[in-house]
């Protein structure tokens, strides 16, 4: 090889393709932050709903809507049907009720707006947590006084670190608990 073509190389291509391979990961990153730490994130949802009166003001457990938060890895969102448990009888002539039983009648489910997002390449299993007694909130924030519920916590690899090391001082209504796992595969599967 000339010198030439090796100083080209050296002056030309290799910063031009360091340049392509740090834009790529800074733009994957700045892409996919907002799932990550979307706080302050409050969508619109197809149907007005208050965790500040259901959750809060008439203490409905979060598990009698989100009911495979026990069993599974997801929490779950409620189906029509759930809602119609009461609003068969309550408030039925409420404009977001008379919404709400037009979709139950017609058999479509609410299209609600996801609100808190583990990232794809990252595992998160709901039961694990809820069955060691960790209360919703750590995460999702005093959800029960949230008229419209919005993000409040980062769902980041290093808030979930930082819950894993120092249960006791993040949870401190824990007793005796232990640190969680904090090797890569515990998440990364």
């Amino acid at each position: 090889m000339s010198n030439s073509f090796i100083d080209y190389i050296l002056r030309v291509r290799l910063p031009i393709t360091i340049f392509v391979i740090v834009s790529s990961f800074a733009l994957t990153y700045f892409l996919s932050r907002g799932e990550r730490d979307g706080i302050g994130y409050q969508p619109d949802q197809p149907i007005d709903f208050s965790h500040a009166l259901h959750a809060g003001q008439m203490g409905i457990d979060c598990q009698y809507c989100h009911t495979s938060v026990e069993k599974s890895r997801h929490a779950g969102i409620p189906p029509v049907e759930t809602c119609m448990n009461c609003h068969s009888v309550a408030r039925k002539d409420k404009p977001q009720i008379i919404k709400l039983t037009t979709h139950y009648k017609e058999g479509k489910p609410l299209e609600w707006n996801r609100i808190h997002k583990v990232p794809e390449y990252a595992y998160f299993n709901h039961s694990v947590h809820v069955n060691k007694g960790i209360d919703c909130a750590s995460c999702h924030g005093e959800v029960k006084q949230m008229e419209k519920v919005a993000q409040v916590n980062r769902f980041t690899m290093g808030a979930c670190l930082d819950c894993h090391r120092n249960p006791a001082e993040k949870m401190p209504y824990l007793k005796n608990v232990k640190n969680g796992p904090d090797y890569c595969w515990a998440c990364h599967r």
